[in-house]
């Protein structure tokens, strides 16, 4: 490690528009995250375009910014409302609705912040310390690796992705063949059915943008605003003055929860499309198993929230590692920023250690000063926050809407591109009644180009096909490939199995 590399880094974002762009990147991830129905995946698609007038570390730095605050935002209305904001603080809601309910917010609120802050530092300390090994690493893969290496990633996140292992891998599929539009490795356009602007394929962002802004409009607002609208606001009264001693107290308490979560959750993290609610549930799971006060977990216990919040953010230095180590984004947010990246004419990988050894030690540095911005605005800011998980669902939905189809216009100035927002828009929303998880279709999409190019290289330099059974490398990610379909596929039934001996149990009652 160069630290000569990280010092400029550090010179860089500390410089005051740069700290500028954080805080507010922060601060719309906070509010992003404190609103139901409103996830920090929205906030950073829409904020997307507004990076095209910057450099790439102030651009990326923006999108850490709303990542790292939107991670933690979610436990606002989680511990208020018993509404998570964000799908990642779900487990938060398990112990820290019921402090609410028990006059103890404000504490539940500070271990939560707490929580969050410890947990984006130890992320962003693996994310510096493994990096560049994985790094080193990758540079041996040859077209054979990549390939394989991205086929396990795919049956990953098809596992990973919802209950049902099929739909999972139908999203998948539906992604790579979105992929095949355009322009093929060999240089022939395909499936562009006479349309001149498909003759170089989608472009991810309107795509995303569709996806997941406007299909969570077409299908979730109603039940949001009457989930919200049902709340009891007198909690608004609460004293939310946060008691730091007893905050310390509780965190030194449980320190080692802190950690264990911490590293469950950069574990997560690296797994394509496992997101940070797989962390919170096997984090709580966990410290569950190591207290010595099992019995007061989800009655209101502060270890709960630890565990929920510490591993939420810690899956941001996870999710990192494979998406500039390996070109591979760990969740939806990841591909953003890929995309704002290749934008740019930065092409994530191992090469971009040496290609943009600055740019690679900005990311450490945004992420660990992003921490920093949420443990201030978040305290600073508490009183206001509350009410603002309260905003009527009529102001943010056209707000939404007019920011996401000015986003993919600005994106290439075409008329076509919203188009393509409304298009699939209309299709995440039935994909989602039908309930299709829609992460493996953007890995897909994103991965389906990298994948259909590097099996072409490989049968350039070799006709053989036994080489990626016979290559060790290759040979490992089928197997994890195979390991990951079939674990999914156990785990399905065993989930099954337990459905039905629970509905007849109750019958039988």
């Amino acid at each position: 490690m160069d630290i000569s590399m990280v010092m400029q880094a550090f010179q860089g974002i500390l410089h005051p528009m740069m700290l500028l762009t954080i805080f507010i990147g922060v601060l719309v991830g906070i509010i992003a995250g404190c609103i139901p129905g409103f996830t920090f995946t929205m906030a950073i698609i829409l904020a997307f375009p507004f990076t095209f007038g910057m450099d790439p570390v102030q651009g990326l730095a923006l999108m850490i910014g709303i990542y790292i605050g939107g991670l933690s935002g979610g436990l606002i209305s989680g511990i208020l409302l018993g509404i998570p904001g964000t799908p990642s603080s779900v487990v938060t809601v398990f112990d820290g609705y019921p402090m609410t309910q028990q006059g103890q917010s404000a504490r539940a609120l500070g271990i939560g912040i707490a929580s969050s802050v410890l947990g984006t530092f130890i992320g962003a300390i693996v994310l510096f310390l493994l990096g560049p090994i994985i790094a080193k690493f990758s540079l041996l893969f040859g077209p054979w690796e990549i390939f394989s290496l991205i086929l396990f990633a795919l049956t990953l996140v098809a596992g990973l992705s919802g209950a049902s292992l099929v739909k999972g891998l139908l999203a998948g599929c539906l992604g790579l063949l979105i992929g095949t539009i355009g322009i093929s490795p060999t240089g022939q356009v395909r499936f562009d059915f006479g349309i001149s602007q498909l003759s170089s394929g989608f472009s991810p962002i309107p795509v995303l943008i569709g996806l997941f802004a406007l299909s969570t409009l077409f299908g979730n607002i109603e039940e949001i605003k009457k989930s919200v609208a049902g709340k009891d606001t007198k909690i608004l009264k609460q004293q939310v003055k946060i008691p730091y001693l007893q905050v310390i107290k509780d965190m030194y308490k449980e320190r080692w929860n802190v950690l264990r979560s911490s590293l469950i959750g950069c574990f997560i993290g690296c797994l394509p499309a496992a997101g940070a609610e797989s962390a919170n549930f096997i984090s709580y799971d966990q410290a569950k198993k190591f207290s010595k006060e099992k019995e007061m977990f989800g009655k209101g216990h502060p270890g709960g929230i630890v565990a929920s919040e510490s591993s939420n953010n810690a899956v941001a230095g996870g999710a990192f590692i494979p998406t500039i180590t390996l070109g591979i984004p760990g969740d939806v947010a990841q591909a953003v920023m890929i995309g704002a990246l290749i934008l740019h004419g930065i092409t994530p990988g191992p090469g971009l250690f040496h290609t943009q050894p600055v740019l690679v030690n900005s990311i450490y540095v945004a992420i660990i000063i992003s921490g920093v911005a949420v443990l201030i605005l978040q305290t600073l800011l508490l009183p206001i926050l509350t009410r603002i998980t309260f905003i009527p669902k009529e102001f943010l939905v056209p707000s939404i809407l007019f920011l996401s189809t000015v986003g993919a216009f600005a994106l290439n100035n075409q008329i076509f591109d919203i188009w393509i927002v409304f298009v699939f828009g209309i299709i995440g929303f039935l994909l989602m009644k039908m309930d299709v998880p829609l992460s493996p279709i953007i890995l897909g999409l994103i991965l389906g180009p990298t994948l259909e190019a590097e099996m072409t290289r490989a049968f350039q330099m070799d006709t053989s096909i036994l080489l990626f059974f016979t290559r060790p490398i290759s040979l490992t990610f089928l197997i994890l490939a195979l390991g990951s379909f079939v674990f999914t596929i156990i785990q399905v039934r065993k989930q099954n199995k337990e459905t039905a001996e629970a509905i007849d149990i109750r019958k039988g009652a």
